[in-house]
């Protein structure tokens, strides 16, 4: 069988007429947001969608709205050819790859944008997450200003070292769910805050969606998969590979009967530092004890 060769489209307008048509023909719409440099992780959330709707669309845009200016926007991997390669591999294949230029460029908005051109030089005093962190998008003077937060749930774990992260993934997931309006949407679990992010997100504003979460896809030597490994030197790779050790051997550790959350935690962080890592944060979290009872 010849490979589907997908529509690709860039404007907003197209996407969303596109959609539209589709749905009122009674398809159902299954998104699965990207930023590109796509690995059979990616693939597998693709191969998830095919079981919740008809057609298929995906997106690649790196978002420099989740990125501060002091993080790695600039040499966030890219290979568009190589991954419509891809795409074109998956059973089933994609029906549209969405990959917008700049969805944070409002073009009607040029007078706007020069009368506020010393606000937003101002922004790193008052902007971005209440601290004076901002985004790569408030650096560069953008006259966007509206965010997305799911306040609790974005606070800890990763958004403790990263503030603007969170505030700028949601904020991106609900651009791209009005303009692709999908009926569900695919997101991976290894990014598992993320993911209860935007399930709180849809749940709190209404989104008509439904959010699916996919399991962690692994090389066979353990490591997740994520685009940025292909930054890893064969040293840091070893290295990373402790987190997956850590993980596995606190897992058994609590299935053989081991409930304190502060001993798991260590464990986890001695693995990892062992290995010559450095702990971000180390978190065990919903483990609930409940007292056996007799027949």
């Amino acid at each position: 069988m010849a490979a589907k060769e997908p529509l690709v489209i860039t404007a907003k307008d197209e996407m969303r007429k596109w959609s539209r048509k589709m749905r009122s023909q009674g398809k159902s719409i299954g998104l699965v947001p990207t930023m590109g440099y796509l690995h059979q992780g990616h693939l597998s959330l693709i191969q998830e969608a095919h079981k919740h709707s008809h057609l298929i669309v995906v997106s690649i845009y790196v978002n420099p709205g989740q990125f501060s200016p002091s993080e790695d926007l600039s040499t966030y991997p890219s290979d568009l050819h190589g991954d419509m390669l891809k795409l074109k591999s998956v059973p089933g294949g994609v029906d549209v790859v969405f990959c917008p230029k700049n969805l944070y460029d409002y073009n009607n908005d040029s007078d706007e944008k020069q009368k506020n051109k010393n606000g937003n030089e101002n922004l790193g005093a008052g902007g971005g997450d209440g601290n004076g962190v901002v985004s790569c998008v408030e650096e560069k003077g953008s006259v966007h200003e509206t965010w997305v937060r799911v306040e609790r749930l974005e606070k800890g774990l990763c958004g403790k070292s990263r503030p603007v992260f969170f505030r700028g993934v949601a904020t991106i997931v609900t651009k791209l769910f009005h303009i692709v309006e999908p009926d569900v949407a695919v997101f991976g679990k290894k990014d598992y805050q993320q993911w209860r992010i935007i399930q709180r997100m849809v749940r709190d504003l209404d989104f008509a969606i439904e959010i699916v979460g996919s399991e962690i896809t692994r090389d066979s030597d353990g490591l997740a998969l994520s685009s940025r490994n292909v930054h890893l030197s064969p040293e840091e790779r070893q290295k990373a590979l402790s987190i997956s050790r850590s993980l596995s051997k606190a897992k058994a550790a609590a299935k053989e009967g081991q409930v304190k959350c502060r001993e798991l935690k260590d464990s986890a962080i001695l693995t990892i530092t062992q290995a010559g890592g450095r702990i971000d944060y180390a978190e065990v979290l919903g483990v609930a004890v409940f007292p056996l009872k007799g027949p």
